[in-house]
């Protein structure tokens, strides 16, 4: 498996940025209509990638809270190539722990050096500074693979 490239990253953040404004839906992926954090990363990775590469087993709106290991983390690492969190690059996959006892639960896709796209409960599809919070919280950083020519 080969990182993207600068070509695939321009997809993956176009594909990206085409779902800024869908609303907040717990386990949905579909742009325009509803998605939540993972199901923006499934609808990228469709419209980049094509079929998604495993299926994405029911999970509950707090799952991280009351989960053993890192599964969102398990399941990126079938997929995608692990980057030094400090080497990220927009296009990137960025997984985040709520507390620092609990397993990666929240993704985002590095947009720019210092901004993610990322949805979250209550909130529309958005492009945040990835700044304080964010940063102190980063525990996971995946670049996608090269798209197939």
């Amino acid at each position: 498996m080969i990182a993207a490239g600068d070509a695939t990253r321009a997809r993956i953040l176009a594909a990206a940025r085409a779902f800024l404004g869908t609303p907040y839906h717990h386990q949905a992926s579909l742009r325009g209509v509803g998605c939540d954090c993972l199901g923006l990363v499934r609808g990228v990775w469709r419209e980049v990638h094509g079929a998604e590469p495993e299926a994405t087993p029911p999970y509950a709106v707090h799952w991280a809270a009351h989960a053993a290991g890192e599964t969102l983390t398990l399941a990126a690492g079938r997929h995608m190539l692990p980057v030094a969190p400090a080497a990220r690059r927009p296009g990137d996959l960025l997984l985040f722990r709520w507390r620092d006892h609990l397993p990666a639960a929240h993704c985002a896709i590095l947009s720019s050096p210092e901004r993610m796209l990322h949805a979250h409960d209550g909130a529309a599809v958005c492009e945040v500074a990835l700044s304080g919070w964010w940063l102190r919280h980063l525990a996971f950083v995946f670049s996608f693979p090269e798209v197939s020519s």
